[in-house]
């Protein structure tokens, strides 16, 4: 049987074949030869007749370059009217001048881009009387003049040599290397102010806002007459039967189009299937199978690289509980618990793992109103410390419902300074979920002053206290009960950090922490702190394939970018003139490093990691072109804009995997940075600092010309946006 062609096809096919007549079309021709089984260093060639060779001399055959292990390849653009192509293939001996081997048989012909013959093996016969096969295909697509000359370009443009190649890595105080106009010449107004934009409405301003009050709502029913006399109830733990929970009904979800497909079900095989769609691999159990049980819900992060390796290690050795992960905060008030808590929790999700973050005070303001004297927190006070641990056990519990929904780390924050209520939660959580103490230890009585401070101004614990002193005073009697009973963490498995918050050393404590994702929670409070800074991001002045709309590429920016590259100089001069300190980061591209060039006085440094989103073989085209030429390719990415990897290229989150030591850089920095970059990394950098969801990064703006300010300090992250032109 062979296939069929509708009507509406062959009449389509005929239009395009008509229109591209009409514009001059070509015919894009392509032969290869393969062969599994090669014998020494033979390179197939191709010889023949005009217009391919020209010449049946064995001595001008063009070589076939290697396209895989075992495939070569010649292509060639011919008019779709050409001559009979009248050629055949040779094998030449590679480095030497022995003789050739002829292909046996007649020659293969070519009409209209089609052999007119049965397709065939290509026979050599050796000097050893050994026959090789080649397997031979011929392709030929009808192409556009237009599309020909662009690709051309592409490849051109591609293909100079870069303005930028003997600019070192790293330098300090270079001058600019623009010729002509004088940055001096360049206007910008004296007071930076008029160039502030409206920030997006989801943007990273959070400096203002009581951290805990962007915690996770509670789930139980904990609205309550504002008394604390209800006694708390002893709690059942059940844990459900792990063959009820991952039952599988013969379906996967497919990643890359958000469509179910039959899963191929082999009774004799154990293990694991992976539908490898674009995204992280979904993993379920073969029905025969009894060694492990997943699913991509309730396990694996949405992440790439490192860290989707590392999760499925851990799904496969670790132990049940340990696939779900309880950070308990440990620490007197003022602390900076809250404060670590959302910068942990924004980090794991933009990593790709579920998390979230559980305040107990939040639950406690609930059920018991915010409203409470410091004798609420006494320890020999039985009615408040059964009110206290009754929210902290229901707070536990919603947090692991959340676990059992997909959840993979709860943060739980409260003070729990006391062994007896650790052991409570460590009885909650046993077989169930793994636990790791967080302890933050401060003896800065200057940052201590500073944080109860803030928490006058700021808790809704003393929102409707007018008087600030008398505030003050009740939350210094509240901590003076806590620091009566406080015992430091010396149980179970901890981190324990020591006067870190400052940013000029300090100490962190670590016992019994083991895997990959402790391990990288560990590395990342290392490199945290609390010192004041803005980071300023920024694409590159426009380039080249900005003004041809293309993707990718490594060309020099326009006479605008030029232009945007000295007001930048000019702005980063008045807004840094006081912090000596700060330096300039770029990716390895031309295009930013030109951007960075106009600057003066900062050390410059280039990030490989910083470079654009590498788009494979789309590096080049506009989405056009690759709508028209690669029409599955254009679809997949706009139905999944963060998992799609270009070909031979990247994804989003395989460009999050490469920035998470850009990230951990500039948590560790205490100077100011300013990142040039290129959008899709901005717009994952930016992604961290306003914690938005991985889902929204491919959809953030970032435009062209524009200075984002990222405001780091004790109050959280506040975001100002400044346009310079248009």
């Amino acid at each position: 049987m062979g296939t069929g062609t509708s009507k509406d096809e062959e009449e389509g096919g005929k239009e395009e074949s008509d229109r591209l007549d009409q514009a001059g079309g070509q015919l894009y021709v392509s032969l290869k030869m393969e062969n599994h089984k090669l014998t020494g260093d033979l390179v197939p060639h191709v010889y023949g007749s005009l217009p391919l060779v020209g010449s049946w001399d064995p001595s001008k055959a063009l070589f076939m370059e290697r396209e895989s292990v075992s495939m070569w390849e010649l292509s060639f653009v011919v008019p779709p009217n050409h001559e009979t192509l009248d050629f055949k293939f040779l094998l030449k001996p590679k480095d030497s001048n022995a003789p050739c081997f002829v292909e046996e048989g007649p020659s293969h012909l070519l009409v209209g881009g089609a052999l007119q013959e049965d397709a065939r093996l290509a026979l050599f016969r050796l000097d050893s009387g050994e026959v090789l096969e080649y397997q031979v295909f011929v392709k030929a697509d009808r192409v556009s003049p237009f599309d020909l000359a662009a690709s051309w370009r592409a490849y051109q443009d591609n293909f100079r040599p870069s303005s930028v190649r003997w600019i070192p890595d790293v330098s300090i105080n270079s001058a600019p290397q623009t010729g002509g106009e004088n940055c001096s010449s360049v206007g910008l107004e004296l007071d930076l102010e008029h160039y502030v934009v409206p920030t997006p409405v989801t943007s990273a301003n959070t400096a203002h806002v009581y951290l805990a009050n962007l915690t996770e709502n509670p789930r139980s029913p904990v609205s309550g007459s504002g008394s604390y006399s209800s006694p708390i109830k002893e709690m059942e733990v059940i844990v459900p039967d792990p063959s009820k929970m991952f039952q599988s009904s013969g379906m996967v979800e497919s990643k890359s189009v958000g469509t179910f497909s039959p899963l191929q079900r082999q009774e004799s095989q154990k293990g694991l299937f992976v539908d490898r769609g674009v995204g992280s691999p979904r993993l379920v159990k073969s029905s025969s199978s009894n060694i492990f049980s997943a699913d991509t819900k309730n396990s694996m992060p949405a992440a790439a690289g490192a860290v989707a390796a590392a999760a499925v290690a851990d799904q496969m050795m670790g132990p049940k509980e340990d696939r779900h992960l309880a950070i308990i905060l440990v620490g007197l008030p003022a602390r900076g618990k809250t404060f670590t808590a959302a910068k942990l929790t924004r980090y794991l999700r933009w990593l790709g793992h579920n998390t979230k973050h559980f305040n107990v005070g939040k639950y406690r303001r609930l059920k018991h109103g915010a409203i409470q004297s410091a004798d609420f927190f006494r320890a020999d006070n039985p009615e408040g410390m059964e009110a206290r641990n009754e929210v902290a056990a229901l707070a536990f519990e919603d947090m692991f419902s959340w676990m059992q929904e997909g959840g993979q780390v709860g943060i739980f924050d409260a003070t729990n300074s006391s062994k007896e209520r650790r052991n409570m939660l460590m009885k909650l959580a046993k077989g169930r979920c793994k636990i790791i103490f967080l302890e933050t230890i401060c003896n800065d009585v200057n940052i201590i002053e500073r944080n109860v401070r803030l928490k006058i101004q700021q808790s809704p614990d003393y929102a409707e206290e007018p008087d600030f002193e008398a505030g003050l005073h009740d939350f210094k009697n509240r901590l003076a009960n806590y620091e009566k009973v406080y015992e430091t963490v010396n149980e179970g498995s901890y981190i324990k950090m020591i006067d870190m918050v400052s940013g000029h050393g300090g100490q962190i404590h670590v016992n019994n922490i083991s895997g990959y994702l402790p391990g990288r929670i560990v590395f990342f409070l290392v490199n945290t702190h609390l010192t004041p800074r803005p980071i300023l991001l920024t694409r590159h002045g426009e380039s080249q394939d900005n003004v041809r709309g293309r993707i990718g590429g490594d060309t020099a920016i326009s006479e605008a970018g030029e232009l945007y590259s000295k007001k930048l100089a000019k702005f980063v001069g008045k807004r840094l003139k006081s912090e000596r300190a700060a330096s300039i980061w770029t990716s390895t591209l031309q295009r930013t490093i030109l951007t960075a060039s106009p600057i003066v006085g900062f050390p410059k440094i280039q990030w490989r990691a910083l470079d654009e989103i590498n788009a494979g073989v789309c590096d080049g085209m506009t989405y056009a072109e690759i709508k028209k030429n690669m029409p599955e390719e254009y679809e997949s990415r706009k139905m999944d804009k963060l998992r799609y990897r270009y070909p031979r290229g990247e994804s989003y989150l395989d460009v999050i995997q490469r920035l998470e030591p850009v990230i951990i850089e500039l948590e560790r920095q205490r100077a100011p940075v300013v990142v040039i970059s290129h959008q899709a990394v901005l717009r994952a950098l930016y992604a961290y600092f306003a914690d938005r969801p991985l889902n929204e990064i491919p959809h953030i703006e970032v435009p062209l010309h524009t200075i984002i300010e990222i405001q780091m300090g004790v109050t959280g992250v506040q975001e100002k946006r400044y346009k310079l032109m248009d």
